[in-house]
């Protein structure tokens, strides 16, 4: 169910794979995609599944995902999921989810100021700096000492794209260009979050360093076309905020 699960002092953190689901073949197991109508009941099984799970009790709030730069302040559950590419709470017990196949999806804590976010970074995304608004609205919330995860997503070894798409998107984010193991041109959009997230108010930044393409434990629409799931970056604060003392951050890189 979860490739990775954390606790970093009140805020709990996970990215899920594609088992201890009910979705069946091709979609099997733990499909977390928005349903359509016809899979409406399997999608909630596979979701009462995870918060189970993950947070019994918790308030789940999902996104409208259309990869650009909108990002949605919380000040609670939100119904129906709005259309971003990003959120950001300082309530307790409110699930963010950030849902994906290929694309990074990143999760954001400040665990002393009770600040969380998650923000879904795909190429477009990654272009238009979804993840700078999302650190902007984090800091204006009050977040100043900021950890980041990275969960798993197509790594700039599979990630073929246009020469033409490629310079466009290095000339906005440098170091995103990269080269396909076959030698064609790519993009590595892990190394163009870790640059955006190079900001002095990100203290701590890892990586699971999972390639969504080429791990047969998660769902890749580069892989599988249409016939490919989704999976998701989970991130609650829990309550119980601590106003930190003044520190220097620094950034840690990913982890190897």
């Amino acid at each position: 169910m979860f490739t990775h699960r954390e606790r970093i002092g009140s805020v709990d953190l996970a990215f899920t794979d594609r088992f201890g689901g009910v979705s069946e073949a091709p979609y099997d197991e733990l499909d977390l995609a928005l349903p359509t109508p016809d899979r409406v009941a399997e999608s909630e099984a596979n979701w009462q599944r995870v918060m189970a799970e993950f947070a019994p009790g918790g308030k789940r709030v999902d996104m409208r995902q259309v990869h650009g730069s909108v990002v949605t302040a919380l000040e609670g559950p939100k119904d129906p999921a709005p259309e971003c590419d990003g959120l950001v709470t300082v309530s307790p017990d409110t699930v963010l989810v950030v849902r994906v196949a290929d694309c990074v999806p990143v999760l954001l804590a400040d665990p002393g100021a009770g600040v969380v976010a998650a923000a879904h970074v795909g190429r477009a995304g990654l272009a238009s700096d979804v993840l700078g608004v999302t650190l902007d609205q984090m800091v204006a919330a009050g977040a100043r000492t900021i950890v980041a995860r990275i969960g798993p997503h197509v790594c700039g070894r599979c990630y073929e794209v246009p020469a033409a798409l490629q310079r466009e998107v290095e000339a906005l984010v440098p170091g995103a260009a990269a080269t396909t193991s076959w030698g064609t041109p790519s993009l590595d959009l892990a190394a163009g979050v870790r640059s955006q997230l190079a900001r002095p108010e990100v203290a701590e930044v890892a990586e699971l360093g999972v390639c969504t393409k080429e791990s047969p434990d998660h769902y890749s629409h580069r892989r599988d076309a249409e016939r490919s799931g989704r999976q998701v970056g989970l991130i609650m604060w829990r309550g119980r905020r601590v106003e930190p003392p003044p520190r220097t951050c620094r950034r840690v890189g990913p982890h190897p």
